[in-house]
């Protein structure tokens, strides 16, 4: 594709994001048929259809196989699933930045949870950590901590926040394998984080499971940077 073929697809990207910006195709709504959109925003059926991809990738539009293609519902979470596919192409020199957009994140989610979680959530993350208590097995073991760390952002309330957390933390998930793979006592180490954070929760005290959450992260993210300079 040469530029001015880039340059063409842009503006027809740009003309397909003005017409849901300005509700003329609303969530939901199916796009008219191929050519009658082409003619409609002048453009060649080429270049729309290359912007459609391109919009279908980011996920603001669907192509539904036999149906057409919608518009998303464009909920910022629906959207940043997306997120999550190009965020697997980032490099290992990235992760720390990772780390530390996830300890943003999840200490918020988590001082948010601290006053809008149930009590059947709360016994819940006390069976996760249970649960957890018994694995030796490092993947089993992260994914299940994946899982610990969703519900509390779950129980945040805010779904798009719930999804910047997921985004990140499963790309986090390799380096941190290896983390319970080389060093020792990562299990132990994780119940007692875990009971800290799950503590501080149960008393609907926001400060202490902001603080306990953003330790917990802060210190596998030192590890790992220490890792990485001293390998």
């Amino acid at each position: 594709m040469n530029e001015s073929t880039v340059s063409v697809v842009e503006t027809a990207i740009e003309l397909l994001k003005r017409e849901i910006e300005s509700g003329r195709l609303q969530p939901g709504e199916r796009l008219p048929a191929e050519a009658e959109l082409a003619a409609t925003m002048r453009l060649s059926r080429l270049s729309l259809r290359e912007a459609v991809r391109a919009l279908t990738m980011a996920g603001v539009l669907e192509v539904r196989r036999g149906a057409g293609t919608f518009v998303t519902d464009l909920r910022p979470d629906t959207i940043l699933r997306r997120l999550g596919d190009f965020l697997e192409l980032s490099q290992d020199v990235h992760m720390a930045e990772l780390f530390e957009c996830r300890r943003v994140l999840e200490a918020e989610a988590s001082a948010l949870a601290a006053v809008r979680i149930t009590d059947e959530e709360l016994d819940e993350l006390d069976a996760r950590i249970a649960a957890m208590a018994t694995l030796t097995d490092p993947e089993e073991l992260v994914r299940e901590d994946l899982a610990f760390h969703k519900a509390i952002a779950t129980a945040s309330r805010n779904p798009t926040l719930c999804q910047l957390c997921s985004t990140v933390a499963q790309r986090t998930a390799r380096a941190r394998i290896w983390r319970a793979v080389v060093a020792d006592g990562v299990a132990d180490w994780t119940h007692q984080q875990h009971v800290s954070i799950v503590t501080a929760l149960r008393q609907r005290d926001s400060l202490a499971t902001y603080t306990a959450a953003s330790r917990h992260v802060a210190e596998v993210q030192n590890w790992l940077e220490q890792r990485l300079s001293h390998p």
